[in-house]
Order: C-alpha cells, then structure tokens, then sequence
C-alpha cells in the first residue's frame, strides 16, 4: 500500500470537467485508489464520489493505492492532480 500526500495545483473548478478525467486517469489500475480528505475516503474511481469531495487548488489530499500496479497508479494520480493548469 502506497500513502503519498499531494496538494492540489490544478483548477478543480474549470469548465472541461476535471474530475471526470481525474476518475479516467485512476480508472485505468488495476490497483485500488482513494483519495483521503481529513475523515473521509474516497474510491477515486467513482464519479459520484469523487464530485462529493468538492476538490480545489491548494487542498492538501492524501492519494492511496494498492494492489498489482500501486506505485504507477499513486504516480498517475499525483501527476494528474500536481499539475498546473
């Protein structure tokens, strides 16, 4: 199991529907991924969910992953998430 905090550099908040591409980029593991804001846990794979965490620059997030491909998945979705937009 990988646990990696990441701040949020994108604009979760932008018109071309980031989240949605949040959920492609973590749905492509195998692994399990989850996003972890203080008391909550959140399948990154789940559209639903993931709109319910109301994400936006300069939050501190922690990504967690786990199972076959762990490392490439915590790497895809802090690079998603890390970059400026």
């Amino acid at each position: 199991m990988i646990r990696r905090p990441v701040i949020i550099q994108k604009d979760m908040d932008k018109e071309d529907h980031p989240i949605a591409l949040l959920v492609q980029e973590a749905s492509q593991y195998d692994s399990q991924v989850y996003i972890e804001i203080e008391n909550k846990k959140i399948n990154a794979k789940s559209l639903i969910g993931m709109m319910s965490l109301k994400l936006k620059k300069g939050l501190n997030i922690i990504v967690v992953s786990n199972g076959s491909d762990e490392e490439a998945a915590a790497s895809g979705v802090e690079k998603f998430l890390a970059a400026q937009s």
